[in-house]
This record gives structure tokens, sequence and C-alpha cells, in this order.
């Protein structure tokens, strides 16, 4: 096994983590059996959050009666005191448990701070300083709120989106967070589902020892196969690096990585699939993406209504109206070659 410490909180675990947010689209006992069959095979630690509608409950269930032998990180998107301790008592009685691991807020839009105004990092400190939570950390998509959570000294680990479509200012990060001694939670690792081979995803991770992939997980079949590479770790060789250097030439640039945080949209459109629609349906089996309910639902972009809300809540500053209506220009053609 291959191990992975997060900076200065100690916590060192196998370099394969529980991803759970989609946990939260399956049955209460698929979720259970996949969170201890994990943990049977040596994965260690779990990432939820309050957001995740039900999956800290699934996570409690799992690991009722053996929390010490797990290391859980959860999350919250609270923007004042008041929301901070509210949430916190609803995670802590999601997942049966009187402390969390990690507790981390949940993408800011600027870095909690002491005497900012919000009471948030206070609330924490408390927090913290009650038992209730262990170590401090913040998740975010935000190249500038990120930098300042390093360069604060407040936090003990950084969640952010890295994969091996990560550009030099991603790398930036990580480099930055082992010179701090911070931990750095990769999410993401699969670029919300557009790299599509997991080993070369892994191996390309496998290069940087201070950090630590979250896979979202969901079905038996993804668990075996990152299971399968703690004992047969892939490696980057000649035939993983051209799969990663043919993925960079086409995906590199202005796409929708799907993270959601433009929802919800007053016209109903469904953008964190519909804006990166025309990759999807190249790089998966496509006929997933051209029934009669996608079809609808790419219809919908006829409705936008240019308020530019989308675009304003973009972390990556894209023009998602604009790539919108790209990707339906694009999907249109595809069906009239479809002979829809």
């Amino acid at each position: 096994m291959t191990k992975v410490t997060l900076g200065k909180t100690g916590i060192t675990v196998e370099k394969n983590a529980f991803g759970a947010l989609p946990i939260q689209r399956i049955s209460r006992e698929e979720a259970v059996k996949l969170l201890r069959k994990a943990y049977d095979h040596g994965v260690t630690f779990y990432d939820t959050a309050r957001f995740y509608t039900d999956s800290e409950e699934k996570v409690g269930e799992a690991f009722d009666g053996m929390r010490e032998k797990v290391y859980i990180a959860t999350k919250t998107g609270a923007s004042d005191a008041e929301g901070f301790w509210k949430d916190i008592r609803t995670s802590l009685g999601n997942m049966r448990t009187d402390y969390i691991d990690l507790y981390q807020f949940h993408n800011p839009a600027f870095c909690p701070r002491p005497g900012d105004g919000s009471g948030l990092y206070e609330a924490m400190l408390e927090a913290k300083e009650k038992g209730m939570v262990r170590h401090i950390g913040i998740t975010n998509h935000r190249l500038n709120v990120a930098r300042e959570a390093i360069e604060s000294g407040l936090y003990e680990t950084l969640q952010f989106p890295f994969s091996y479509l990560a550009t030099e200012k991603e790398l930036d990060l990580v480099e930055r967070c082992a010179r701090a001694d911070m931990g750095f939670i990769a999410m993401k690792a699969l670029a919300g589902g557009l790299i599509n081979n997991s080993a070369a995803a892994y191996a390309y991770l496998a290069q940087y020892d201070n950090v630590l992939p979250i896979w979202g997980v969901q079905r038996e079949r993804e668990l075996d196969e990152f299971l399968s590479y703690i004992d047969k770790p892939p490696v980057l060789d000649e035939a993983l690096s051209a799969v990663i250097a043919h993925d960079r030439e086409e995906l590199l640039g202005d796409f929708c990585r799907g993270c959601g945080y433009c929802m919800p949209c007053p016209a109903g459109i469904e953008i964190n699939t519909c804006a990166r629609m025309s990759l999807l349906i190249r790089r998966a089996p496509s006929a997933a993406q051209l029934t009669s309910g996608a079809q609808e639902m790419m219809k919908k972009i006829e409705n936008c209504l240019h308020c530019g809300k989308c675009r304003s809540k973009c972390p990556y500053g894209l023009d998602t109206p604009a790539l919108l209506e790209k990707n339906y220009q694009d999907y249109r053609e595809i069906l009239a070659g479809k002979a829809y």
C-alpha cells in the first residue's frame, strides 16, 4: 500500500480516499455496502458534506460502532456562525459521532479569517476547542481563495480540483501546500467524468507525495477498479503517458468541470451537464446522451434568460451562456446526423 500524510494533521492513510458525493444517488443499503467494502480493503478516509443530501447519514450507518477506525471529513457551506452551529450539530447527528476528523469550509467565496465579520472561523475554533472538530480545512474552486488559505496559516488542509488536466496554476497550489506542511486533497481527479481512464488518472496523481485523491464512487465496479490499484498500482509508462497527452490536447481550455456552483438556473437548464455535452457525448457511450430525456434537457437551453447569473457564479470564469449555446448547436448537428 502507498500511504500519504495530510500535512500537519498527521492523518496518514492509504492513497485512495472515498468521495461520498455520488452515494446520495443510490439506496442506503447499496451505499453502506460500498462504504464497508472500501474499508475492508484498506480505505480509511471518507469525504462527505452537508450539501450532499443523505450522504452523511449513509456514512454514519456504515461506520456505526467502529468510528475510531476511520477518518471522516465533512463540510459546512454556512455563511455565518449561526449556520455553522446548525450544520455541525446536524452532521454529528447524521454520522452518529461526537467528533469530525476534518471539518472543511465548503467552497466559500472568501477565505474565512478571525475578525472578518462572518464569525465562521471563530465558530470553527470554538468547535475544535470543544473536541467536536479535530482538524480545520477548506475546499475551493477559486485559485485566489486557495492561495490566500495557504498563505494564511489558518488551515491544515486544502481540497481543490486536481487531475492530469491541471495547469501550472494548480500545480503551484500543490507545491505551496507541500512547503506549508498543509495537506492537499484532490477532488475531481477524473475531471467530473471527462477523464475515462482511471489508471492514467491514478498513475498521474501517484507522482505527488502530498496529494490524497478522493474518488467519487457510486457503483461497485467503480470501487473495485480503484481497490485493484492498491496492490497493483498503475505505472506512468509510455502507454498511459500517451493517454494523458491525448486528453490534455483535447480537453485543456475553457471547458465546464461540472462542479454545479452555477446552479440552480432560473430557466430550469441543467447547466452543469448541458454546458459540457459536446465532450460527454464524445468521451462516453453516446446512446445515453441521445435519449428523448436528454434531448428535452438540451432543448431547455432555448429558454435561457441571459440573466448572467451562471456566468457570475462560475469559479472558473467561464462564459457559461456562450458554452451552452455552443454545446446546443453541436448537439443539434449530432442529432441531425443520427436520423432522429
